[in-house]
């Protein structure tokens, strides 16, 4: 399974847009999105294109694609515009015997508080891109916002495939990062993005 990161939308039509093109141009078959999907906060600017019944329109024919958290930004109204769950803390499943666990950031959070019994650990929130495996060989991706960006990082997106590969992308899909899955071997030394 090829699994489309995104996080921090923050209502930005235009990002979306960029990014759902490199969704379908990588032949991804689900997305998940980390949260902060319709609102732009009262800390952030508005970002261009910040249009959320667009952003309604473009994202709910893909409901049955989409797995889903809330973030910080993130309230029950947005529930009723969407049409695929938005409210839970975090996501947890697995796929070809990989735990993925899925948040937004602002109540789990690798400098502070991780979840146990996993091997990928996603999480948005912070708008910096970050991609490494960690001493244990567990693989920590934070994709970045798509439309406002932090601390130097770029604007973007991960792809995880479960029997390969993580990648980090710019919104451009110009390759950033690439961190293997799992292996017998010892774990790579980290990067960040």
């Amino acid at each position: 399974m090829k699994y489309f990161i995104l996080s921090d939308i923050h209502g930005s039509a235009t990002a979306l847009a960029k990014v759902l093109e490199k969704f379908y141009a990588l032949n991804c078959d689900k997305i998940i999105c980390l949260g902060d999907s319709l609102y732009h906060g009262p800390r952030n600017p508005l970002p261009e294109g910040y249009d959320n019944k667009k952003v309604c329109e473009m994202l709910n024919p893909l409901s049955d694609k989409i797995i889903s958290c809330r973030g910080n930004c993130d309230a029950e109204v947005c529930e009723m515009v969407l049409n695929f769950s938005t409210m839970a803390d975090y996501v947890r499943f697995e796929d070809g015997g990989i735990k993925i666990f899925c948040t937004h950031g602002h109540l789990y959070a690798p400098e502070w508080r991780m979840p146990e019994n996993y091997d990928v650990f996603l999480y948005g929130h912070t708008h910096v891109q970050r991609l490494e495996k960690n001493s244990e060989g567990k693989i920590i991706c934070n994709p970045g916002s798509i439309a406002l960006p932090k601390g130097g990082s770029k604007a973007g997106f991960a792809v995880l495939e479960t029997d390969n590969e993580v990648v980090l992308y710019d919104l451009d899909g110009v390759v950033l990062r690439r961190v293997p899955m799992m292996t017998s071997c010892s774990p790579s030394k980290s990067i960040s993005a």
